[in-house]
């Protein structure tokens, strides 16, 4: 088991930044998700962990020894990667036990580990075929048996399912999250997808630009996102942005912005208060509003754009004043392009930033 710890760790390629000083504590056996667009540090991080990089500045620490200059082998880490890396001309089952054969483990210990693997995994009898023989989804359990196989203490797995198509990447996540309950193993998983992020993770890091945007489990990144950045990577559609003012009149405080004027719940006003006359950003979720209009007070009202019926629920596409927003409404509601409706505004689940910092007014 390992408690991993990165102090002050930068990266530079060059003159590019591409981790910048990131401090960050993984728990023992925890799940932790690294997430956030292409280029944003995350493989770089795990890279570092795994010794495949040096950080330029800082230490990384495992279960509080420096381990910053150790090399890879030295770490007691397995990695999976995106592109499987299987050995095309071995079978399944050598491939699995190719990193035991090298450390020299004894042939009836290398047999077991490999079977338990393999039986776990469900692929005990894929062990005598070759990766061409194989699906999408039976190479990358082969390439999760590999790392198995060596019971290390850390499992660091970068875009792990990206190749694999959707209904079979939903499926993976569910076996992945029921290997770390059975393995009770430290996981460091990279990824851009958010789904992957909220399914699977203990705790999710949002990366930008080499810098954590933040840190927390799956409802504080996407209930409580601490800047705009957050808000909008996760959620999809994408949370919808309305530039205005707040305001307080007549004991509360309101978001006004020339065509949009929401009133807030006493207790979030009472937070707003202080930033009374602050030019904001207030983010509404596509999920956060009613059909059933209760108040005057929280509306949205615009033409219908387009409808898309999604499975369960629908997105409607409006152009409110000048500005395309989208909403999820049931897929019982009937609604048709260039009609005006009216949408109720969850306003307990409003969202709130600064235009300048974009920084959070409730949760920062």
């Amino acid at each position: 088991m390992a408690t991993i710890r990165l102090e002050g760790v930068t990266k530079r390629f060059g003159g590019v930044v591409a981790v910048n000083r990131l401090t960050l504590d993984i728990k023992d056996r925890a799940f932790l998700v690294l997430l956030g667009p292409s280029g944003c540090g995350k493989s770089t991080t795990l890279n570092m962990i795994a010794g495949l990089e040096e950080p330029t500045e800082g230490e990384i620490s495992f279960d509080g020894q420096v381990v910053t200059h150790v090399p890879p082998h030295r770490r007691d880490v397995a990695m999976v990667f995106q592109s499987y890396a299987l050995y095309p001309h071995k079978t399944v089952y050598d491939n699995i036990g190719f990193g035991l054969r090298m450390r020299k483990y004894p042939a009836v210990e290398i047999d077991r580990r490999v079977r338990d693997a393999a039986a776990a995994l469900k692929i005990a009898d894929l062990l005598d075929r070759r990766p061409h023989q194989l699906s999408g989804g039976q190479r990358q359990r082969v390439a999760l048996g590999r790392a198995m196989v060596r019971q290390p203490a850390v499992f660091l797995m970068d875009e792990p399912l990206s190749n694999l198509d959707a209904g079979l990447r939903v499926a993976m996540r569910a076996e992945l999250r029921e290997l770390h309950r059975r393995m009770q193993t430290t996981f460091v998983y990279v990824t851009h997808d958010q789904a992957e992020a909220l399914t699977l993770a203990d705790q999710i890091v949002v990366m930008q630009d080499g810098v954590v945007q933040q840190v927390g489990n799956a409802e504080d990144i996407y209930e409580r996102p601490r800047n705009v950045f957050v808000a909008s990577f996760l959620g999809n559609p994408r949370i919808n942005l309305f530039s205005g003012t707040l305001v307080a009149e007549r004991g509360g405080v309101f978001f006004r912005n020339g065509w949009l004027d929401l009133a807030f719940p006493a207790e979030t006003a009472a937070r707003l208060s202080p930033h009374a006359g602050k030019d904001v950003m207030l983010g509404l979720r596509p999920e956060d509003v009613d059909e059933k209009i209760s108040t005057p007070t929280a509306t949205v009202r615009g033409r219908v754009k387009l409808v898309m019926p999604v499975g369960s629920d629908q997105l409607v596409g409006l152009r409110a004043d000048d500005q395309d927003v989208f909403f999820r409404v049931a897929k019982e509601s009937r609604y048709g392009a260039g009609g005006e409706i009216t949408l109720g505004v969850n306003v307990n689940r409003l969202h709130v930033f600064d235009k300048d910092t974009t920084r959070s007014l409730l949760w920062d």
